[in-house]
């Protein structure tokens, strides 16, 4: 069979209706509909260019073969709400967090290698890793996840290789075990704080070296840590480079306590990626320097105080 298609002809500088036969083959071959499309192709399709929210509210709707796509698991292998929970928490929702990511999570099938969210709970925590089997990033900054709860459910994540836990004060020494002593596969931990000190009010009794010496008892294949502003001293710095030898990024910006004495700095020198303790080395610049630049890195010191700050 054939199909007639118009198209528009050119002829003395005008155009004109033309018919032209095209054979079905030919068009198969240039183009198809889109419920022709195979199930995979098309949440690969959605997965790059919709929100996982506007997913489930609009493409859903569309037809009953895209509702049945989203709502199985092929758009749900990696899992990124955390600018949708950021949105829930600036409009007094933050109960719904929980709520969608369960919901979404259920739609996985168990599937889902990545979840990133903002301010998840015990219950979207523990749902999520009781279905983890497949999981190997969990981003789940400024979380209100309890030790509790990670003990009785971490060792569902036996694949886990990234993890984010930055900002996330209910989750302490007795959690950072946990997820050390279960997760074998971890290469990179990103636990960063907010600025808890300014320099010249450290003080000795502001070290806290557990958590470090947890990571170095606990986590030994890591390869990329990023301890920012953390209470850490060259002790926990120490007990890291020796024990996490696999280690090539180390991030300890505003750790006020690290003084990098004897060899330590020499030794951080000799990863890939080092980030010294202090935000700018600009900031105490020496006697010698002029009074502009002296200002100059006062105004330095405080924009980089501000934007650490968190959201």
């Amino acid at each position: 069979m054939e199909n007639e298609r118009e198209e528009m002809e050119s002829t003395n500088g005008k155009s004109k209706r033309v018919c032209v036969r095209v054979e079905n083959d030919a068009v198969c071959s240039t183009g198809g509909r889109w419920d022709e499309l195979s199930p995979e192709l098309l949440a690969s399709i959605f997965v790059r260019i919709v929100p996982p929210v506007l997913m489930v509210k609009s493409v859903a709707l569309v037809c009953r073969n895209w509702m049945e796509i989203v709502s199985g698991p092929y758009c749900w292998t990696d899992i990124d709400l955390e600018q949708w929970c950021r949105d829930c928490c600036v409009a007094n929702r933050p109960h719904l967090i929980d709520q969608v990511v369960r919901k979404i999570v259920r739609r996985s099938r168990s599937t889902f290698r990545r979840l990133s969210t903002f301010r998840l709970g015990d219950v979207g925590f523990s749902f999520a890793a009781s279905r983890g089997r497949c999981l190997k990033t969990l981003q789940i900054p400024m979380c209100e996840v309890t030790d509790n709860v990670v003990v009785k459910y971490v060792g569902f994540l036996a694949n886990l290789t990234f993890l984010d836990i930055s900002y996330c004060f209910k989750v302490t020494e007795k959690g950072l075990k946990a997820f050390g002593t279960e997760c074998k596969s971890l290469t990179h931990l990103r636990r960063n704080m907010p600025i808890w000190e300014l320099p010249d009010s450290v003080e000795s009794s502001d070290v806290k070296d557990q958590e470090a010496l947890i990571i170095a008892d606990t986590m030994k294949g890591l390869q990329r840590l990023d301890y920012a502003f953390n209470r850490l001293s060259d002790t926990g710095v120490e007990a890291i480079l020796t024990q996490c030898k696999a280690l090539t990024h180390l991030e300890i910006q505003g750790c006020w306590n690290v003084e990098l004495k004897g060899d330590l700095e020499a030794r951080c020198k000799k990863l890939v990626n080092f980030q010294k303790p202090w935000i700018d080395d600009l900031i105490y610049s020496s006697d010698d320097d002029s009074t502009e630049g002296e200002s100059d890195d006062e105004s330095i010191y405080s924009e980089s105080s501000s934007s650490s700050d968190l959201d």
